[in-house]
């Protein structure tokens, strides 16, 4: 088995060096000019400029108004996570303290079909507010349609579904800080390396407006702010079980490299194993959202040396706030942010429990003493 790894791994590095051929035959490579264009600075899915959370406010005279009413909502989420159950938690409290009913609380397990069951079999309970993240933007949009024509205010987390209008079809949309979380990790990324060195840049291959902006900000950033640390390399990922096959493979093929930058928390697992597996500890991993085995290999010294996380306890607030403001028939914004934090080996313990609103995990604790 350990055979046939090593042969996927000479594979995919011999791919790598024939791709590198490739854009130079070509005149170049196709990153050139990537940060040209690009806008530094969180833009909703229509191009809205951001609104802080901190101006999602109901008044006293709001909030009586809602409870009175006895709104009713539900949660439909996209899947199960520790980021998704802590919007959630954040959703039931703050929908707790309006009077607001949650009749409904579903995971779709990343499936548009399951989803637009979710959304019909919710419909049944009447709500009064949906909160949710679409799976597929053309599907969801179909599946929301019902719900729209029924009178129910939809909150959207993230992404936009096809052809839906501010103010008609949506009352908002609520997601992170997306530049921020990108450019924070450029951020660390440059200041573990003082600046200098080689830089490999995992991205997710795939149309996904979260991750995608997140993926740009970190090489523009890099681009901009960092001229003499070379990114050698930009490798898509789209099965978060590759990260350790892609990481091996680029390890081989660019043994110079000092950092890697992975997209999110699960691929960076097996970042963290394929760095530990070839015995380089002057690689250090960089990656967005937390985990407890990523969280356990950074504060044991390991190859994980930065995470950015955003607070998805208050983001889960502020989709509750948007929806009673929806409800009562009151204006509210296109798009809303949530800010990033930085999270190191020395402030773990209180941003963990600041982005998911609980303790650090007791085996991560226990490693730190």
């Amino acid at each position: 088995m350990r055979n046939l790894k090593n042969i996927y791994v000479l594979l995919i590095s011999c791919l790598l060096a024939l791709a590198m051929t490739a854009s130079v035959f070509a005149g170049g490579s196709k990153d050139s000019g990537t940060t040209e264009t690009f806008v530094y600075e969180t833009k909703g899915p229509s191009g809205e400029s951001p609104t802080s959370y901190d101006d999602v406010v109901l008044s006293d005279a709001d909030m009586a108004a809602v409870r009175q009413n006895r709104y009713k909502a539900a949660i439909l989420m996209h899947e199960s996570t520790d980021w998704v159950n802590a919007v959630i938690a954040g959703a039931r409290d703050m929908f707790g303290k309006l009077g607001i009913d949650v009749v409904a609380v579903t995971d779709a397990q990343m499936d548009s079909n399951k989803q637009r069951t979710d959304i019909e079999t919710a419909l049944a309970l009447k709500p009064d507010i949906i909160v949710t993240l679409v799976v597929d933007p053309v599907s969801g949009a179909v599946a929301l349609r019902q719900a729209i024509n029924q009178g129910v205010k939809v909150v959207l987390i993230s992404n936009l579904p096809s052809g839906f209008v501010h103010g008609k079809d949506y009352a908002g949309i609520v997601t992170d800080d997306l530049f921020a979380m990108g450019k924070s990790v450029a951020e660390m990324i440059g200041d573990s390396l003082g600046g200098k060195g080689e830089v490999a840049l995992m991205f997710h291959d795939a149309d996904y407006y979260v991750t995608n902006q997140r993926d740009k900000a970190v090489e523009a950033v890099l681009r901009r702010d960092y001229p003499e640390i070379k990114i050698v390399t930009k490798q898509g990922i789209v099965n978060p079980s590759d990260g350790d096959t892609i990481t091996s493979a680029i390890l081989t093929q660019y043994p110079r490299v000092n950092a890697v930058y992975a997209p999110w928390d699960s691929i960076a697992e097996g970042t963290v194993a394929a760095v530990r597996a070839s015995g380089r500890k002057d690689v250090g991993v960089f990656t967005i959202d937390l985990g407890a085995n990523s969280a356990m290999d950074l504060v044991k010294g390991g190859s994980m040396k930065g995470m950015v996380a955003d607070l998805p306890y208050v983001l889960g607030e502020t989709l509750a706030k948007m929806g009673a403001l929806s409800a009562l028939g009151k204006d509210t914004p296109a798009f809303v942010t949530v800010p990033a934090i930085k999270v190191t080996k020395d402030n773990i313990r209180t941003e963990w429990q600041r982005s998911l609103n609980r303790p650090l995990p007791p085996e991560v604790q226990q490693a730190m003493q």
